[in-house]
Order: structure tokens, then sequence, then C-alpha cells
């Protein structure tokens, strides 16, 4: 998962389960039948009419194909996991799924391991991915970036805060973070550079990293790590899904946009864009991101690879 990367403030969305269940069923890889395990929201969205206009944009195969196959890490609540019953769900999800109906196309949502779907992608086995991907320069070097949301990262620790952790040192603590997330590379990049600078010992392994972000929390709430790092609609959402274990520290920070990963350079990215906007005006964008508790992150304006760092 920006991820994954940069996610906003959010009120998280689904059923609150009982204390550790969410978490202590996620195991394994993503590509596994390991989910959240939460209930979905039961509102509904309206349906989305084709646009023959953005329709005529698309690329000819994706066209006569039919469908827009999007790759997820179903592991990152509210914005993609698996219900209780299996099924992959979540903002990003409905999302897909309005922009393919837009096109006239279906959509082919498949669960995929977080750090394979850019790579996915340039070997075109999937057209798109939507998995709370962060819009930077450095990823718009190999792929396009349509934005159609913004998210900041945000910090959990135990309730009360049992080891006075300071936000803005974590020198030396144990972190729990996703592999190939924006928070991850924070903590390489930035955090440890920063601790080593002053003289403070760095967080261990440059973060005690997992492959799914239900392990990062379940890292948190089972006492092996003190923090953890992630977007921010993922942490409110796990304050919520884990009884009232975790508690978010300091404020939002790093806000940025997320994006629509496709190949470099496609005409599926005007495609995207377009139907992006159309569900901003149409009002569908509104009704998929307060059905999960994430209106805070809306834009107006969907841009084709518009990072800003």
């Amino acid at each position: 998962m920006t991820a994954r990367t940069l996610r906003p403030r959010i009120v998280a969305a689904g059923a609150a389960l009982a204390a550790g269940t969410l978490f202590l069923t996620a195991c394994g890889s993503s590509t596994s039948s390991s989910g959240s395990g939460a209930a979905s929201p039961t509102s509904s969205v309206k349906a989305v009419a084709a646009d023959p206009s953005l329709a005529a944009l698309l690329p000819a195969d994706v066209k006569s194909g039919g469908k827009l196959t999007v790759a997820t890490d179903a592991s990152y609540a509210p914005n993609e996991f698996k219900d209780d019953k299996g099924a992959i769900v979540g903002m990003d999800v409905d999302l897909a799924k309005a922009i393919a109906a837009k096109l006239g196309l279906s959509a082919d949502v498949q669960n995929a391991d977080f750090t394979s779907i850019i790579p996915g992608i340039a070997a075109k086995k999937y057209q798109v991915g939507m998995s709370s991907f962060t819009d930077t320069k450095e990823r718009e070097q190999t792929v396009d970036m349509v934005t159609y949301f913004t998210a900041g990262s945000a910090i959990a620790v135990k309730k009360g805060n049992p080891d006075k952790i300071d936000p803005k040192d974590l020198c030396g603590k144990k972190v729990a973070v996703q592999t190939g997330t924006t928070q991850a590379d924070e903590i390489k990049d930035v955090r440890n550079p920063d601790c080593v600078k002053a003289g403070k010992p760095p967080i261990p392994g440059d973060g005690d990293k997992f492959s799914l972000q239900t392990d990062v929390t379940q890292a948190l709430v089972a006492g092996r790590d003190q923090v953890m790092m992630a977007d921010s609609p993922v942490v409110d959402y796990a304050l919520t899904q884990t009884n009232g274990q975790l508690e978010k520290i300091g404020d939002t920070y790093d806000s940025a946009p997320y994006g629509i990963v496709i190949a470099k350079g496609s005409e599926l990215s005007k495609a995207v864009q377009g139907a992006v906007q159309a569900l901003i005006a149409d009002g569908t964008y509104k009704q998929i991101l307060d059905k999960w508790g994430v209106s805070a992150g809306a834009i107006t304006t969907s841009e084709i690879n518009a990072a800003k760092s």
C-alpha cells in the first residue's frame, strides 16, 4: 500500500470487531484467502451509466476486451480488503468498478502483492493498479498516475502510549510498517538518517516490515512493536477495528494525492482520468467516499502525473 503511500483523515467504515480478531486472521501472502474479515458498509451506490465519449478514448484492445483488469492488495482496509465473506471490497474497489462502468466496461478486480502491482502493469498482466498508491515523481518515471484522492501518513501506538512515544522522534523505537510503502521509505530515507545525524540509535532494521498491513497492525496489538506507521485512513480504521487497543499520536502529515497506476504513455490514462472527473461531476464519487467514511480525502479535479515530489 502510500503506499502504499499517503492518505487523509477518515471516519472508519465497517463493523467494529471483537478485539484482535480482525488482525489475527491476516497471516500469509496477500494472494491467499487472508484479509481483514470485516463487514463492509451496507449503503448502496447508484448505478453508473456509460459515457460513449469517454469509451471512445479507450485503446482498441481494452475496448474490445470489455473489461478493465484491476490489481489491488486487499489488505489495506478501508481502501481495499476482504470482507467477512472473502469478497474484495473497499473504497478503491468501488471506484474501480464505477470507472469501468463509466467507460462501458466491467471491472475484474484481482488481489496482488502490493510490490508486484507496478511490475505487473509493465508486464501487461494488469491494465490498472488501484491500491492506495501515492502519486510521486519517482513512480511517474515508469508509469502514469491518475489522481483521485488525497491522504497523509499517521502514527499509532498502544492505548495510553505506555512507551511515551514522541511521533517526531522514533529513533531507537520498534516500528511496524508495510513493505514497499511511503512510510517504509520515510524510515529508510529520512527518519533513520536524521537519527544518525543526531547521534541517536536508528529505528531497527529500517522498520519491522510486513507484506500485509493487517500484520503490521497485529504486530502493534500483540506488543511485538511499539509503533505503527501507515496511511491515515488505515490508521483511523485500525483504531476502531481493534476495539480501543490503539491510539493515534501526532497529526496527519505529508498529505499527497493517490494515483491510479497505468502503463506509461497509454491512451488508457486519458480515458480513466476522464472517467474519474465524470464521477466527481455526477456525484457518484462523493457517494463512494461517503460510504467508506473517507470523504475528507475528496478531490475536485483529477489529473495525470501531478506529483509535486
